[in-house]
């Protein structure tokens, strides 16, 4: 685990979109294995970093995101899994944590080449981030249940693509807690 950090994708989210309540009740149910996850790292000194999409107020203030998203279908996800004042937080333009953000600068910077990645969606922010990850070189770890899609079969096929072309090593979080 050492040189690892647990990449925290998107939690922050309003849901207000096409599927976003089938994601929302996909999310809830993978939060506490993210959870699990940042125990462990906070554990073990670890850093735990949060990428989230800005919601237009291109602010990295996760209290003013949480206070914009927060709604019925958010406010238990945004409560379980917020940020505490020693995670790092950064805000992204597009799908992926390292563009357009200061990631691969910080991942120097705190001596990271391996990253642990949650949140959601599996098949667009977590796979986007997962291929700049890997074409600079940092090793992955992927939880199957810490990450979520709006369909389950897009979500098996980034898996998949994280595995097979990414070279991801896939895991269950029990595995990665216990192992």
């Amino acid at each position: 685990m050492e040189h690892t950090a647990l990449l925290i994708i998107d939690i922050i989210n309003d849901f207000q979109f096409k599927h976003g309540k089938t994601l929302a009740k996909k999310t809830a149910a993978i939060a506490p294995n993210i959870l699990k996850l940042k125990k462990l790292m906070k554990a073990n000194g670890l850093p735990i970093i949060y990428v989230n999409d800005h919601y237009q107020l291109w602010q990295a203030d996760y209290n003013k995101i949480m206070e914009k998203c927060s709604n019925p279908l958010s406010k238990g996800i945004i409560e379980n899994l917020r940020p505490e004042e020693d995670d790092y937080f950064l805000i992204k333009p597009k799908h992926s944590a390292f563009f357009g953000t200061a990631l691969h600068t910080l991942l120097s910077q705190l001596g990271v080449n391996s990253l642990i990645l949650t949140g959601i969606a599996g098949n667009i922010c977590v796979l986007f981030t997962a291929n700049d990850a890997y074409m600079r070189e940092i090793k992955l770890l992927v939880p199957t249940d810490a990450i979520a899609s709006t369909a389950d079969e897009d979500n098996e096929y980034a898996l998949t693509m994280m595995k097979n072309v990414l070279k991801a090593t896939i895991y269950t979080t029990d595995a990665l807690v216990n192992g």
